[in-house]
C-alpha cells in the first residue's frame, strides 16, 4: 500500500455544491485539513457536504460563518476516512466567494 500526500484546490466556489475530492478505485483517502476562504466584500456561509458511496450524504459543517477576509479551518486536528467513491462537495450562499484547500493523505 502506498500512502500519499496530496492537496486539492477549488476555486470560485458558489451557491452550487462542487466536487473538492472524489475518491478513485482501489483508494482511501484520509482529510487531513480543509480550509474554506472567504474571497468576497461581504460575510458568507459555507457548507461541506460529504456524499458516501452507501448513500448515507452527511455535512460535516453546514452554514459556517466565514467573516470578510477571513477564512475558517474545518478539521481542526479531526480526521475523515473517505472511502473508494466518496465525494467531498463545497457550497456558499455567495456566488463565486469560497476557495477551498483540502489536504488528505490517500492509501492506495
Amino acid at each position: 500500500m502506498a500512502n500519499t500526500f496530496k492537496s486539492y484546490t477549488t476555486g470560485s466556489v458558489g451557491t452550487t455544491l462542487t466536487n473538492v475530492h472524489a475518491v478513485g478505485a482501489s483508494t482511501s483517502s484520509i482529510v487531513l485539513g480543509c480550509s474554506v476562504s472567504n474571497t468576497t466584500t461581504s460575510p458568507i456561509q459555507a457548507s461541506i457536504k460529504l456524499n458516501n458511496n452507501d448513500g448515507d450524504n452527511v455535512y460535516v459543517v453546514k452554514e459556517a460563518p466565514v467573516p470578510v477576509g477571513s477564512s475558517i479551518e474545518v478539521m481542526a486536528g479531526n480526521k475523515i476516512v473517505l472511502n473508494t467513491s466518496d465525494i467531498l462537495q463545497v457550497q456558499s450562499d455567495t456566488a463565486t466567494s469560497v476557495d477551498v484547500v483540502l489536504n488528505v493523505l490517500e492509501i492506495t
